[in-house]
């Protein structure tokens, strides 16, 4: 292997998973949605740096992202589970999932002040 390899796209020019890791993926969000409530899908686009991505949101803004294969493998993915699924471009992201967010945010900030003070 060379010092760049590890950088280097698979042979064919993409950064598509293995079915390994799309099996793993697909079982992680299956098992997320059985164990949350009211969960969205959030179909967010490639960039540079990732390929398309899906970000479930249940209804009280714990979220979670994944790659899907595509927005095809999106679109297929919500079929599968059952959920909603929106494009992230269009719509935006749930004020839920921010709310979540800031939450989770001011319990760290507590709990590391409580941690300081004794």
């Amino acid at each position: 292997m060379g010092l760049l390899d590890r950088w280097r796209r698979p042979r064919g020019g993409s950064r598509a998973q293995t079915r390994e890791q799309a099996s793993a993926d697909l079982n992680y969000l299956r098992n997320w949605v059985a164990t949350h409530t009211g969960v969205e899908a959030f179909v967010e686009p490639e960039t540079t740096v990732t390929e398309v991505t899906v970000v479930l949101v249940a209804a009280d803004g714990e979220w979670t992202r994944r790659r899907t294969g595509g927005h095809a493998g999106a679109r297929k993915l919500s079929a599968k589970l059952n959920i909603p699924v929106y494009d992230v471009q269009k719509v935006g992201y749930p004020q839920r999932m921010r709310d979540y967010d800031s939450r989770r945010r001011i319990e760290r900030d507590r709990a590391m002040r409580k941690d300081l003070e004794g």
